[in-house]
This record gives structure tokens, C-alpha cells and sequence, in this order.
């Protein structure tokens, strides 16, 4: 079942188009991995799916319904998450008042799930009553996770979630992506570590100049001679 799709999207910043009829479609349960160069629009089409910036022409269905211009306020309650690449957190709450944050829509009793959520990641467990401006990066962008995860999402949107962190915590980030999948939760993440995101995809694109490039599961993308000439170096 198709959970999310975009259909021939353009969207931008004001009056520069960024996307060019930009197609995606995303199954349940799946991980799908946008890659490309910088500038491609990779960004621009997590924010316009996510109704931060607005769908010029094209459409977004999330389920069964059209979601074309809906903000995000209404996304999220719909069952979508975004993970921005930065400014992800509230650095002056702590681990505990993040996750409460994450869960600012929800009128039940969630602190089941607050334990569940921290049970999956334990290097934030341990420092729960720590502010997260203290946490190490890596720290910051599992709390990141954890806290989308506290509305229990359909899908998550996932921006460069491993920028600028050492290996081993790239590493870690992946693994949890794939714990977090596992639990039944599709994901469409953008990545420049595209030979890393691509293995551990069902699917993936490839956007060039605001236009699709190349589609295929993330295995087939990952022999391809072109995709790996111009964007696994070589």
C-alpha cells in the first residue's frame, strides 16, 4: 500500500522554483533514500512534502487523501514526522522535557511510550535529566529521533541525519533508523552519505537540478556505474 506520494511537485523559495515536477511514492514500511548534489532540491521536497513550504503545482497524497497544502501543525496529527537537519532539539530542556515536547498533541497518558522511546535509545536513557544543549551530537540527533517517535508516526521525514557526526555514532544513527523502520515505521530520508543510506533502503531517487534523475531499489542504484561515478566517488 502507498502511504505517501508526491506527484509531480514544483516548489521553492518565493518565486524561485527549486523542485521541477518532482515525483516520489513511498510503501508502507519501507526506507527510501533521496540522494543527489547539493542544490539538487533534496531539502526543499522533505519541506513542501511536509507543508513548510508550499506545493506550486503537483500534488501530495498521505494514505488515501490529498494533503497538497497542508501545514504542518495538520501533518503531524495526520501521522508524519520531520526531522530537520539542525536546530532539531530544544537545547535548553532536558532529555525528558524534549520527549514531553515531542508529545504536545497527544491527550493520553504517554509515559508507556516515554520508556519505550527511551528503551531504543539507551546512551539518552542514561542522561534523561540532562539538557540537551549538554549532549554530544550524536546524543542530539537520537534525542531527534525519539522525540518524533513519542506521536507514534506512520512516516518519518528524515533530513541529513547523519551530518557532521563521527563514524561510529553514523553508524549508530543507521542502526536505530533500521530499528525504527522495523517497528513498522516508513522513512524518506536525505542523505549525502548516500552509499551507506542506499544499502539500507528498499528503494531510492536520485534528484539533479530540481528533477528526477534516476529511481531504483537501493541495490540496483548502488551498481549503478552512474550513480556511482557521479555521486559514491566512483
Amino acid at each position: 500500500m502507498t502511504v505517501l506520494e508526491a506527484r509531480e511537485v514544483t516548489s521553492g523559495y518565493g518565486e524561485v522554483e527549486i523542485l521541477h515536477d518532482v515525483s516520489i511514492k513511498v510503501e508502507e514500511g519501507e526506507i527510501v533514500t533521496i540522494i543527489g548534489p547539493n542544490g539538487a532540491g533534496k531539502s526543499t521536497l522533505l519541506k513542501t512534502i511536509f507543508g513548510l513550504l508550499p506545493c506550486k503545482r503537483g500534488g501530495i497524497s498521505f494514505g488515501d487523501e490529498d494533503v497538497t497544502g497542508q501545514p504542518p501543525q495538520v501533518m503531524v496529527r495526520k501521522g508524519m514526522c520531520y526531522v530537520p537537519q539542525s536546530d532539531n532539539v530544544f537545547p535548553s530542556l532536558t532529555v525528558q522535557e524534549n520527549l514531553e515536547m515531542g508529545a504536545f498533541t497527544r491527550r493520553d497518558d504517554y509515559s508507556s511510550k516515554t520508556e519505550e522511546v527511551l528503551a531504543l535509545f539507551p546512551d539518552i536513557l542514561e542522561r534523561r535529566n540532562t539538557r540537551a544543549g549538554k549532549l554530544s551530537g550524536g546524543q542530539r540527533q537520537m534525542l531527534a529521533l525519539a522525540r518524533a517517535l513519542m506521536l507514534e508516526p506512520r512516516v518519518l521525514l528524515l533530513d541529513e541525519p547523519s551530518a557532521s557526526l563521527a563514524p561510529n555514532m553514523v553508524e549508530l544513527v543507521f542502526a536505530k533508523i533500521m530499528d525504527i523502520n522495523r517497528s513498522g515505521v516508513a522513512i524518506v530520508m536525505v542523505e549525502q552519505n548516500a552509499r551507506e543510506s542506499l544499502k539500507l533502503s528498499h528503494r531510492g531517487y536520485v534528484l539533479a537540478m530540481g528533477q528526477n534523475r534516476l529511481e531504483g531499489s537501493g541495490q540496483s542504484l548502488l551498481e549503478s556505474e552512474e550513480v556511482g561515478k557521479l555521486y559514491l566517488g566512483g
